[in-house]
């Protein structure tokens, strides 16, 4: 896995079940989560204890998150918070950030989604809890910003390294265009764009061309799958047993 340290992250969320689905999901990746199910409870842990993200709903009991944003950051607190919110409105989104949140996701989210959007910001902020990340013999270094396939150091753009990392951090799930264009060039899906496809193609002749196996794979009507190898070695045995 690499370089690794605990993060801990304050999940501040009313709806208990989905708390406690976002929680299993998060700790599944590492993560060790707080959850608070009220505003007057979260602006309590934020003062007495130490984050390093802090997930936010906007529409608490007793008072809304907001408030809490507004008086953490009015505090002096730098600490990254995340809005997780159903309020999906331009003036919501805009006064969430006014009021200094770093990012905004609607529900309902994409499980995926929030990992890589937490991982964003706790890279920004220098605190991700993984750096080195792996697929079969491809390796990359998010820290140093290296990447090396069979031992052999391959030179990227910023931009293929960014698509690359997303990639990676989501490796065997089905990326969509639409999904890779919000999130690794961050604006509005637009049916013509073939950018996506332009950089796969260069992706694929740096780390793939002169490798075995290939990694990065079409889903012909749905997307792109980067695989690791027991994905890959799973879909080679099942396409054996079709043929005997």
């Amino acid at each position: 896995m690499g370089s690794e340290k605990i993060i801990r992250l304050l999940l501040v969320e009313d709806e208990r079940k989905l708390a406690r689905s976002i929680q299993r999901k998060l700790e599944h990746h590492g993560y060790r989560v707080k959850i608070c199910l009220d505003g007057v409870s979260a602006e309590k842990q934020m003062k007495e204890s130490s984050y390093d993200l802090i997930i936010l709903d906007l529409t608490l009991p007793q008072k809304s998150g907001l408030d809490v944003l507004k008086d953490f950051r009015n505090s002096g607190k730098t600490t990254p918070v995340l809005i997780l919110s159903a309020r999906d409105t331009p003036k919501d989104r805009i006064l969430g950030l006014d009021l200094g949140a770093d990012d905004y996701m609607v529900k309902p989210f994409d499980s995926g989604e929030l990992v890589a959007r937490i991982e964003s910001l706790l890279r920004r902020a220098g605190a991700s809890n993984e750096y080195v990340l792996r697929a079969a013999d491809l390796v990359m270094d998010v820290g140093k910003r290296t990447v090396e396939r069979a031992g052999k150091k391959i030179r990227l753009s910023d931009k293929e390294f960014s698509l690359l990392e997303f990639f990676l951090r989501n490796k065997n799930q089905i990326l969509t265009r639409k999904r890779l264009v919000q999130q690794v060039w961050g604006y509005p899906f637009e049916t013509g764009t073939n950018i996506v496809d332009v950089y796969i193609s260069y992706l694929r002749d740096a780390i793939d061309e002169e490798y075995q196996p290939k990694l990065i794979r079409t889903i012909h009507g749905e997307g792109f799958i980067l695989m690791d190898q027991e994905l890959i070695d799973n879909s080679r045995e099942r396409s054996r047993s079709r043929r005997v």
